[in-house]
This record gives structure tokens, C-alpha cells and sequence, in this order.
């Protein structure tokens, strides 16, 4: 699958942040009777309206602040898309669940765990500042902020699958060519 690449993310941004928000809280299970990622933006953190979102600061927002352990819970790829259709482009946390790191990693949002101390001067910032403009660029792999900046680490294949817009199919797919000559060479008919 081909999707928009993702090189930098930028905007503003808005703080939730609390810990263990889980994936029944980003998209709640009574909103997961579609395969399609239309829409479900609608319905981010819908358990929780009114919410952070519903401030006018939350308004065209492209980055989130969450605390430590976002996206524990089920394994449900409606979050990072319902995170997707509302707007945002990356999440900023203390730490991410494994398996939801993976998912947004796959579905192009890309998540960007920080240190402790740094995570809760951005957040403070946020806070203090709804709104407040950061950039996470993916390129460099460091996420700025007015004041400041950090470096943040994405696994190297991952990276290079949300900076050529592609998934890992979409990634060997554009391989086909490289594959075929590797297969030539050996002497490999995989002619069927």
C-alpha cells in the first residue's frame, strides 16, 4: 500500500496528558463495525467528550501530547487511523505500547517517544500553550519546539517505510526489479 510520505510533521499540537490511555478510550469498541478508516476521527476518545478536542486549540491540531504508555491495550488498528482521520500526524509520549507503536508505525503516524524530563517540559509547554507549534522531523529525527529540541529514535526500517510513503508490501513491491535481477543471476526460473 502507497499512502503520503512522511518526512516532517508540523503544526500545532495539544496536550492530553495522561498515562495508560488505552485503545478503547482513543476509539471506543462501539465504533469499530467498519473497515474503513473514513470517519472514525469523528469519534476519537469519544468516551471522553467534551475533551481536550473540542477546545478551539484543538482545532486543525497535527501533533498530540500524551503520557507515558499510550495505546496500551487491545491490539486494534482503529486507533492510529481514528488518531489519522482526525488530523494528527504524530504523537508525542513519554513511552507507547509495543503493539500500538507498531500499528501507527504501519499506518503512517509516526510516534515519538521522548526522555522523561524532556517529555514533561513539552508538555508543560503545551499546557501553558495550547496550540503551541512543534515539528517532528522524521528526516533528522528530532522533534522541535520554540524553545527547544530532541532528538528521538524510529527503528531504521520503519523510518524508511514512512519516508518512501509505502507499507512492507508496498516496500518489496518496490524491490521487484532488484529481486528479479538477484534471481537471474542465480539462475532461479520462477516462472510458473
Amino acid at each position: 500500500m502507497t499512502r503520503e510520505p512522511v518526512v516532517r510533521v508540523e503544526g500545532p499540537a495539544v496536550a492530553l496528558p495522561l498515562d495508560n490511555i488505552d485503545t478503547d478510550q482513543i476509539i471506543p469498541a462501539r465504533f469499530l463495525k467498519t473497515t474503513s478508516r473514513e470517519g472514525l476521527g469523528a469519534h476519537l476518545f469519544a468516551g471522553w467528550r467534551p475533551c481536550i478536542l473540542d477546545e478551539p486549540a484543538a482545532r486543525g491540531a497535527r501533533i498530540l501530547v500524551a503520557g507515558r504508555n499510550f495505546g496500551c491495550g487491545s491490539s486494534r488498528e482503529h486507533a492510529p487511523w481514528a488518531l489519522l482521520d482526525f488530523g494528527f500526524g504524530a504523537v508525542v509520549a513519554a513511552s507507547f505500547a509495543d503493539i500500538f507503536h507498531q500499528n501507527a508505525l504501519k499506518n503512517g503516524l509516526l510516534p515519538v517517544a521522548l526522555p522523561a524530563p524532556v517529555h514533561a517540559e513539552v508538555v508543560a509547554l503545551v499546557r501553558r500553550e495550547p496550540g503551541t507549534r512543534l515539528v517532528a522531523d522524521l528526516e533528522r529525527q528530532v522533534l522541535f519546539w520554540p524553545s527547544g529540541e530532541c532528538p528521538f529514535a524510529v527503528d531504521a526500517f520503519a523510518r524508511e517505510c514512512l519516508l518512501q510513503g509505502v507499507d512492507e508490501i508496498g516496500y518489496v513491491l518496490r524491490q521487484e526489479g532488484a529481486i528479479t535481477a538477484f534471481e537471474a543471476g542465480r539462475g532461479v526460473d520462477n516462472g510458473l
